[in-house]
């Protein structure tokens, strides 16, 4: 499998998703997408993200933008993390890590003393036709969802 660069076409990939769904990039041509990875559900960090972007759900849906959260964790965990957070968007299961390889987030972290393979916190912006056109990568979690959103603004302004 190639890896996702800016400027190229993303892989039209199937991942299951909350909702009971199964999801594919092409269906959301005409949309940006945002695509954002987090490390695993129900830890503070990836607590606070999800939060942020689902706060600003509507601001991202005036920009004509849908969110998708993606982690290795399983439909059942996001589906618990999802509706205990009330997050206005779905969330993808990613444990064979396919879309993880495809934009190279998986990356070697220390914990506790030791190596272990874990997800970068990067998040992702394709164009409404699937391009790659945005990556923020090894991202800090204050502040993110509104430099997403600048850059979406930015974009959208161009575009009219």
């Amino acid at each position: 499998m190639t890896s996702a660069f800016v400027g190229t076409l993303v892989l039209d990939l199937q991942l299951a998703a909350t909702g009971a769904k199964t999801v594919k990039f092409s269906d959301y041509r005409g949309h940006y997408l945002l695509l954002y990875f987090y490390p695993k559900d129900n830890t503070p960090g990836c607590t606070q993200e999800g939060l942020a972007f689902s706060a600003a759900h509507a601001a991202f849906a005036a920009l004509n933008t849908v969110i998708l959260g993606i982690s290795r964790d399983s439909v059942k965990t996001h589906e618990n993390f999802k509706c205990k957070q009330a997050f206005a968007f779905d969330l993808l299961s990613d444990h064979e890590e396919q879309l993880c390889n495809l934009f190279e987030v998986i990356k070697l972290k220390n914990m506790y003393g030791k190596q272990v393979r874990g997800i970068e916190r990067s998040t992702f912006l394709l164009s409404p036709d699937g391009v790659l056109i945005h990556e923020w990568r090894k991202v800090k979690v204050a502040g993110h969802c509104d430099d997403v959103l600048a850059v979406l603004r930015t974009l959208t302004a161009a575009n009219r």
